[in-house]
């Protein structure tokens, strides 16, 4: 798809991640709608980019339904917004779980529920998920976190073929640790050495590219740790070993004590 002309839904447009995205769909002639909770922070980009900004709190149910009522036509959906989920199970509540599950999983099913169909009549269009190498493997400290990119990946995936025929791509993509911006970026945590880092334009990048191309999925990390996300998925507990050895454990805390006041 050519995004030029075309309107791009971008959700959890305040983050790093979401206006590195914004930037550069914006760039490629595409009409943008950011949201967020935060509209103050919204703003200057939507001035800079020429967008219009909904502020909507996706953790409510009623204002999820207010997205799909004023965004109107949308041709493209990006569905980046997400809720740090790090660390051990029992030190969150039901309701930080339940607001964990709802943005970071349930929001991009409704959404895409709500806008594919629109999509289709008029032609065609697609939809991004903004997953995570957590949704290809699971460390210590990431179960909650891992369990709503798992199910991105799998949503994505199983939607993707419901769409074919419907010309509805769908696109997954996983980025591995992202310095400069983003949820890592925010929990300062160290990583052990030899771990690699990507920006978030290479996310953006990676995203435009997906909608271009009609990717299925694309990877945003160094090759090593790509490789050492396969590798998990073939040999999930020699693979969580190795990681123990090499500090996963340490990254799992330092993650969680960094991200604890955005539950």
């Amino acid at each position: 798809m050519d995004v030029s002309g075309r309107t791009v839904l971008i959700t959890g447009a305040t983050g790093g991640l979401g206006q590195a995205i914004a930037r550069t769909f914006a760039a490629n002639g595409a009409k943008l709608i950011l949201t967020g909770r935060r509209v103050e922070v919204l703003e200057p980009l939507a001035a800079e980019t020429g967008a219009r900004v909904l502020g909507i709190d996706l953790a409510d149910a009623s204002e999820v339904d207010r997205l799909i009522a004023e965004a109107g036509d949308v041709d493209v959906l990006v569905n980046n917004a997400a809720l740090p989920s790090s660390g051990f199970i029992e030190a969150f509540s039901v309701e930080e779980i339940d607001r964990a599950l709802d943005v970071n999983l349930r929001v991009p099913i409704i959404l895409s529920r709500a806008l594919a169909p629109g999509m289709a009549a008029r032609g065609g269009g697609h939809i991004v998920m903004i997953s995570s190498l957590s949704g290809k493997a699971a460390t210590s400290g990431s179960a909650l976190y891992s369990a709503t990119k798992f199910g991105l990946r799998g949503f994505g995936t199983g939607m993707r073929e419901d769409w074919r025929d419907r010309n509805v791509g769908v696109s997954t993509i996983f980025p591995g640790f992202i310095r400069d911006a983003g949820m890592f970026h925010e929990s300062g945590t160290k990583l052990p050495p030899g771990v690699g880092t990507r920006t978030p334009q290479d996310v953006a990048d990676a995203t435009l590219r997906a909608v271009q191309r009609n990717k299925a999925e694309i990877d945003v990390a160094p090759l090593p740790l790509r490789g050492g996300t396969l590798f998990s998925q073939v040999a999930p507990e020699l693979a969580n070993k190795v990681a123990r050895k090499l500090g996963s454990g340490n990254v799992a805390k330092d993650m969680a004590a960094g991200q604890l006041d955005k539950r």
